[in-house]
């Protein structure tokens, strides 16, 4: 089925590049874009801020505003930056917006190690990264969405993953 108000939801750890990556797309699609980071309630990001992971608990809440976010964009398309780590988490988006679409980036961990150390700015401290790989659970072969390696500039990272949406009927080709 084509839709011609995509609802996308970039994933993957932290420093993979899930905001710049999205941005872009959001661009390429001319749909919003929106970083779930800035969704998170204050006392997740002090956590994140101190070192400590979020677990479960934490995360439910702040999932369920990001899947009212892309719930409120069903007509005009959103293109989001959510980390999106486990199965689990991406089923509770799917219950309010069930024809969202994934777009996993990955990167080997040296990569994203170097990345991570490399950041400023962001609350979330590299520390944090060996936590985030721990969790991820890669796309089932059932859930709408594709996988695309960072290993490219950020245009050809943009051209795969608009490619692939075009190919699973995401996006109109």
């Amino acid at each position: 089925m084509i839709r011609t108000e995509p609802l996308i939801v970039v994933m993957g750890v932290s420093a993979v590049g899930k905001s710049t990556t999205g941005t872009q797309i959001a661009d390429r699609l001319g749909v919003p874009f929106q970083d779930a980071d800035d969704l998170h309630p204050a006392a997740n990001v002090e956590k994140m801020r101190a070192g400590t992971p979020l677990d479960d608990e934490d995360r439910w809440p702040w999932l369920d505003i990001v899947g009212r976010e892309l719930q409120s964009a069903a007509a005009s398309g959103l293109v989001i930056a959510c980390s999106a780590l486990r199965r689990a988490y991406r089923d509770r988006l799917r219950v309010q917006a069930p024809t969202t679409a994934f777009v996993h980036l990955h990167a080997d961990d040296a990569v994203l190690t170097a990345r991570a150390a490399g950041r400023t700015g962001h609350f979330m401290p590299p520390s944090l990264l060996a936590s985030q790989l721990a969790t991820l659970e890669s796309l089932g072969d059932d859930e709408l969405g594709v996988l695309v390696d960072v290993d490219a500039s950020i245009e050809d990272i943009v051209d795969r993953a608009v490619a692939g949406l075009r190919a699973a009927g995401v996006t109109p080709a």
